[in-house]
């Protein structure tokens, strides 16, 4: 839970669970630096969150299995209940 304390770690897991990305396309998609990103990847890769595939010169990140997207699946759904409720 701690990996989904971090907005930008939520929105990478989120990229990812969409398909397999490069760093570049992370830090384009999520307006952020090379270095920011790829410190939150080595600690989601130190969680086993995600894992990194080397093709070629570049490494595309994926989610780590299928349980990390039921996870995932299952964070959101929760926190959408909880801004259900609010209202």
């Amino acid at each position: 839970m701690q990996a989904l304390a971090s907005p930008l770690r939520l929105r990478i897991l989120t990229s990812l669970h969409a398909r397999p990305r490069t760093v570049t396309e992370l830090c384009e998609l999520l307006e952020a630096g090379q270095t920011t990103v790829s410190n939150h990847l080595r600690l989601l890769r130190h969680l086993s969150l995600v894992s990194g595939r080397r093709d070629g010169r570049r490494v595309q990140y994926v989610l780590y299995d299928d349980h990390v997207s039921e996870l995932l699946d299952d964070a959101i759904r929760h926190l959408g209940h909880l801004h259900r409720a609010e209202h």
